[in-house]
């Protein structure tokens, strides 16, 4: 199954079509939702939005059986965190 993709501007657009504010101002707004859940990640905070999920950073082991996909070469990975979502109920 085919699924389109939602692009920020997309989303920017459908609010503005709800409520009587400048685009500008929802770009904005939008941008620093954003940048908010990324400072807290990066600080390894869990962002929990009520009714759709949670964002958080875990921990992946670093390994020495990765290969470089492009030469086949064996390469270290290092110990390093990867943002997750977990949905919450409604959004299930």
């Amino acid at each position: 199954m085919a699924s389109a993709k939602l692009t920020k501007a997309e989303i920017v657009e459908t609010i503005l079509e709800k409520c009587d504010v400048r685009k500008e101002d929802i770009h904005f707004i939008v941008d620093a939702i954003f940048e908010e859940i990324r400072g807290a990640l990066r600080k390894d905070r869990v962002v929990e939005l009520r009714g759709f999920g949670t964002f958080e950073i875990r921990m992946r082991k670093g390994r020495q059986k990765a290969r470089n996909p492009k030469t086949g070469e064996s390469v270290q990975v290092n110990d390093h965190g990867v943002a997750v979502f977990r949905p919450g109920k409604e959004l299930r």
